[in-house]
């Protein structure tokens, strides 16, 4: 059904997207506070704000939202935030690191891929040059940020976090949407969704290789659907979890470059997705490739023995998180094919009961204070 479709929307997707470089400052903050911030709460969510250009801090209790944001780079897109309360945060301009408790931006990292090859200049849209997936090492000492090149394979760029400066650059698949870590360090995983596979990074070494992720095959190119999102490091053993249309989970073992496909339930195309430390896997699907037999959007959430709940979600979604106790999760509205909206739905993961909250500019990336 899926190779049915894929002719169909080739030029769509060439035209419209899977979903719709001047020096940079590396000191001096914007100014967007008139008086000094008070520390956001714990469970406060920090959602990246593509159109806005800031990361919103919301508050997520029932009848509240987005009570302060922070002016950080243009068209933002991943974040994450660490042990020490600083967000890493990939826009088109460069990594933006953000104080999470005095609510100000430290510094913007320009991308050292800008001074090799044309990133094109500061914009937005689903294509744009600049970083998209971003994740921290284990231990904090290093932010690693995939850099879109358009037109050809992006970069994977580390980043320093006591010097703030760029220290490495590898070159990996084309639009590296997502970047994750293994538990230990000693790998990272860049998700090359224009390239159907995932760059594995030796960090002792800085040995890479490529593993093709591709369960419905290659056919259609840049044009097809059937690309590699979002993945998710399984607790249990390290290997990688990547779903695929709300039918096909793609288990990778990053050592050995296999891979076995389990089945999935939801029939929608999948992006966003993260993993909860008993290793429950929680899947973002946007909505149909073909309206007349794919499903609207949709949270899938997997245990670990693959028993799957799909609930139901009003409208486009992007990507999502979960409180630390591991009973709500976080969706934003954010979306790069049909349409957004300002806001993120809150799932709570026993009931499937959902509410929507008030939050940014068409949100994507988001993490939990």
């Amino acid at each position: 059904m899926r190779r049915a479709v894929l002719g169909a929307v080739a030029v769509a997707v060439l035209a419209t997207g899977c979903g719709a470089t001047p020096q940079a400052d590396t000191n001096s903050p914007p100014s967007n506070a008139s008086s000094p911030a008070q520390k956001a709460p714990g469970g406060t969510l920090l959602v990246a704000d593509f159109d806005s250009d800031t990361v919103s801090f919301v508050d997520p209790d029932p009848g509240k939202g987005a009570f302060d944001s922070v002016k950080v780079g243009h068209a933002l897109y991943g974040l994450v935030v660490g042990d020490d309360g600083r967000a890493w945060v990939a826009t088109a301009e460069g990594v933006a690191v953000v104080d999470t408790d005095s609510r100000e931006r430290e510094a913007l990292i320009p991308y050292e891929t800008g001074e090799a090859r044309d990133l094109g200049p500061v914009t937005d849209g689903e294509y744009r040059g600049g970083g998209m997936g971003i994740a921290l090492a284990p231990d904090g000492k290093h932010a690693y940020v995939g850099v879109n090149v358009p037109d050809g394979n992006g970069t994977l760029e580390t980043i320093d976090t006591t010097t703030k400066k760029v220290t490495d650059t590898t070159s990996v698949g084309r639009r590296p949407f997502d970047v994750d870590v293994s538990r230990d360090g000693r790998q990272v995983y860049a998700t090359d969704h224009d390239s159907f596979d995932v760059t594995v990074l030796d960090t002792r070494s800085g040995d890479t290789r490529r593993i093709e992720v591709a369960p419905y095959g290659t056919e259609g190119g840049l044009g097809s659907w059937l690309k590699p999102h979002y993945a998710a490091v399984r607790p249990s053993d390290g290997k990688l979890l990547l779903p695929f249309e709300g039918e096909k989970l793609v288990v990778v073992d990053p050592d050995t470059g296999r891979s076995t496909v389990q089945r999935m339930t939801a029939n929608t195309h999948q992006h966003g997705v993260t993993i909860t430390p008993d290793g429950t896997l929680l899947a973002v699907g946007t909505g149909p490739i073909d309206p007349s037999t794919d499903e609207g959007p949709s949270l899938t959430i997997r245990t670990p023995g693959g028993k799957e709940k799909v609930v139901p979600l009003d409208g486009p979604h992007e990507d999502v998180a979960v409180s630390e106790d591991g009973g709500t999760a976080y969706v934003t509205g954010g979306f790069t094919r049909d349409g957004f909206w300002d806001g993120i739905t809150v799932v709570d993961i026993d009931s499937g009961d959902t509410r929507r909250l008030a939050a940014g500019e068409r949100p994507l990336g988001i993490a939990v204070l």
